[in-house]
């Protein structure tokens, strides 16, 4: 029996959807990421150059990666809502931008950290570096925007069209060690040279990066529920939703009974 997935582009059919899958990539951020860090923690031998500071690649390559994953996933959203004018694409890629810059916040950060004992200082303008940072403000740059316009129909095309444009900043980041000569070290990792690493090492990397995408589905679906209870408040569904909600949880019944008046 074929699914019709399209009906899920509608909020009232997507927001039960969502609420299923949660606790599912809650379990498996929780278990990816206990394997891989402890892996990576403690079973993984120390590196024989950097010693016992290789470690924090366990957490800055995901964090990297999951940086532009996310913006690059904001633009296919942005994408989506700009030519066919769904209101859930504004949605999942308004959802999505905090936590891509928690992620590359957290990049940052851990660069830093591993930056200051293998190059002698914390910050350097290097390219990787910079362009990195160009992508936080590009996130910091979309949540201001988008709420700094009061109509949400507005704010989700004028997010999507940044999101669009800087889009390029992402091939800028993942080439730049190529293209100029940089500081940073190349990938560890490439689908055509296969890994540089051990394979422990690369197993534990990759777990928690697998972890932080877990985490990342789950943080997202929890916050466009509750973009679409803000913005769906006065439909039909959501009222019936709250009302619902109410005999369940007494403790809500007059917010509810006031939500759906």
């Amino acid at each position: 029996m074929n699914m019709n997935w399209y009906k899920f582009s509608a909020p009232s059919a997507f927001y039960p959807l969502a609420g299923k899958l949660i606790p599912w990539f809650w379990a498996l951020a929780a278990l990816f990421g206990t394997v891989g860090l402890w892996l990576g923690l403690v079973v993984a031998p120390i590196d024989f150059q950097q010693g016992e500071g290789y470690r924090i690649i366990f957490v800055h390559v995901g964090a990297s990666w999951m940086s532009m994953f996310i913006y690059v996933v904001m633009a296919f959203w942005a994408a989506i809502g700009l030519a066919f004018n769904t209101r859930l694409s504004g949605m999942m890629t308004a959802a999505l931008a905090p936590t891509g810059a928690l992620f590359t916040f957290l990049a940052l950060w851990t660069g830093a950290f591993w930056g200051k004992p293998m190059w002698g200082a914390w910050w350097v303008w290097d390219a990787r570096l910079t362009s990195e940072l160009i992508l936080l403000f590009l996130y910091i740059g979309f949540i201001a925007l988008t709420r700094a316009i009061d109509d949400p129909r507005r704010a989700d095309k004028a997010g999507a069209v940044l999101a669009l444009v800087g889009v390029i900043n992402i091939p800028i980041i993942y080439f730049s060690v190529k293209w100029w000569n940089t500081l940073h070290q190349g990938a560890s990792v490439s689908l055509s040279k296969g890994s540089s690493m051990a394979a422990l090492m690369l197993w534990a990397m990759l777990l928690c990066a697998l972890a932080m995408w877990m985490y990342t589905i789950a943080v997202s679906l929890i916050r466009v529920r509750g973009i679409i209870l803000e913005r769906e408040r006065h439909t039909e569904w959501v009222k019936a939703l709250l009302l619902q909600n109410a005999a369940a949880k007494p403790m809500i019944a007059p917010i509810a009974q006031r939500e759906a008046k």
